[in-house]
């Protein structure tokens, strides 16, 4: 734990008081200014000053969550767009035939509706894939980029365009000049799905020389598959280090890695990381889409978290769908996500609430967050004792902080009723 002594405090600075930290016995108070943590000391002997405070009651502060892999144009859609068939095939398909359904204005609406649900569980910062290409044209990207526009002193958004297949040769001409006008109306970062495309190589090809036209990352959907023989990722690391290609490289799903045997995993793996290509698991969605029909030993579907872990990839982890066709269910909160890296791909509580807050913000680009002097204050607060807690608890009683600005605060009464 970081303290500082003499401190020239901004008109926004705030201090917060009774504060429980992971590791540290006694509580903390700390002060936030111009959006970074200036201050922390023991809360028995912290400085008392005209700057305002506010009481956290002994919750413990944590990092402030992170969604890396959103769809956010499709949020809440499940009741609207049935896929009876339960796999992503069914769903994409679905969701393309709903197309003309689609407006600004009511993907806006849902949108912000997940958004704010999202927010008030903990997160302080987002990327969403937005579906692009001539069918749904720039309706959705616009969408995305008013929400981003209207929830700016709440959350970090940023968008991805995830372009329609085929991309390559004639026939993709269409969906190239759709990503271009994504990005023009102000997409962040290029993305696609290569295994979905009968020529993977040659959309990695043509993503990465759009997003190095644009100046901007890329995020693609990679082998959402259970097939072993589909395996674009290593494509995608050889790619970027053919070409030297230096922005940032995301891929996420990464399905089929985990079919593979465990000394290609690690082959794959150690591309991934030469490469400096960032993973992200979505657990969600994996289990609810893949291995369906496979009633004997199904596999799980989650890309072999450790093993890329252990060979130094950096992995986040995010829900991917929000009550959609590609995934039913889903909360839009991170600590759902952090509970299924638990069980379904035995990672470590601390380790798994790491992947939906620090390593998150790493792969957006962010600078860390935390209770330590120079950290971003981007927090949120949780009734817990332990980040164990936290991530199998999950409390609702949550204060979120966003720039060292309280931006959500949930509290629970809950009553017991006994008959004598």
């Amino acid at each position: 734990m970081s303290t500082v002594g003499l401190v020239i405090f901004e008109d926004d600075a705030l201090q917060f008081t009774n504060a429980r930290v992971p590791g540290v016995s006694d509580p903390v108070a700390f002060t936030v200014s111009d959006g970074v943590v200036v201050s922390v000391e023991p809360e028995a002997s912290r400085t008392r000053s005209a700057v305002p405070t506010f009481d956290l009651g002994h919750k413990l502060v944590l990092p402030g969550l992170v969604e890396p892999h959103a769809h956010l144009d499709k949020a809440f859609t499940a009741d609207l767009v049935p896929n009876p068939a339960g796999d992503l095939m069914g769903a994409i398909d679905a969701w393309k035939r709903s197309y003309h359904e689609r407006t600004e204005d009511e993907i806006f609406e849902r949108a912000v509706r997940a958004v704010e649900l999202a927010v008030a569980s903990g997160v302080t910062a987002m990327r969403t894939h937005v579906d692009v290409g001539p069918a749904i044209g720039r309706t959705a990207v616009d969408a995305l980029v008013a929400v981003r526009a209207e929830l700016a002193d709440i959350i970090d958004l940023q968008i991805v365009a995830l372009v329609t297949n085929p991309l390559p040769g004639d026939a993709g001409a269409p969906n190239r000049r759709a990503l271009l006008a994504a990005l023009e109306a102000g997409a962040d970062l290029v993305g696609g799905c290569p295994h979905l495309d009968d020529d993977p190589q040659g959309l990695i090809d043509i993503a990465l020389d759009a997003a190095a036209d644009a100046g901007v990352g890329v995020d693609l959907h990679v082998d959402e598959t259970l097939d072993p023989a589909m395996l674009s990722l290593e494509l995608l690391a050889k790619s970027v280090v053919d070409r030297g290609f230096d922005l940032p490289v995301t891929a996420s799903h990464c399905v089929s890695l985990s079919m593979q045997p465990l000394a290609r995993q690690r082959e794959v793996a150690g591309l991934v990381s030469g490469a400096g290509i960032s993973i992200v698991a979505l657990p969600q969605t994996n289990l609810f889409l893949q291995a369906r029909g496979q009633s004997e030993a199904p596999p799980r579907g989650i890309t072999p978290v450790g093993v890329l872990r252990d060979a130094g990839v950096l992995v986040a982890a995010g829900g991917d769908n929000v009550q959609d066709p590609f995934n039913t269910m889903g909360r839009g909160d991170p600590f759902e996500t952090a509970a299924l890296l638990v069980m379904a791909a035995h990672v470590e509580p601390a380790d798994a609430c790491e992947m939906v807050s620090q390593s998150g913000r790493r792969l957006l680009g962010h600078r860390a967050s935390g209770v330590e002097v120079g950290a971003a204050a981007d927090l949120v607060a949780v009734r817990a004792s332990t980040v164990r807690e936290a991530v199998a608890g999950a409390s609702s009683e949550r204060t979120v902080i966003k720039s060292g600005r309280v931006v959500a605060e949930t509290e629970l009464r809950s009553t017991l009723r006994p008959a004598h």
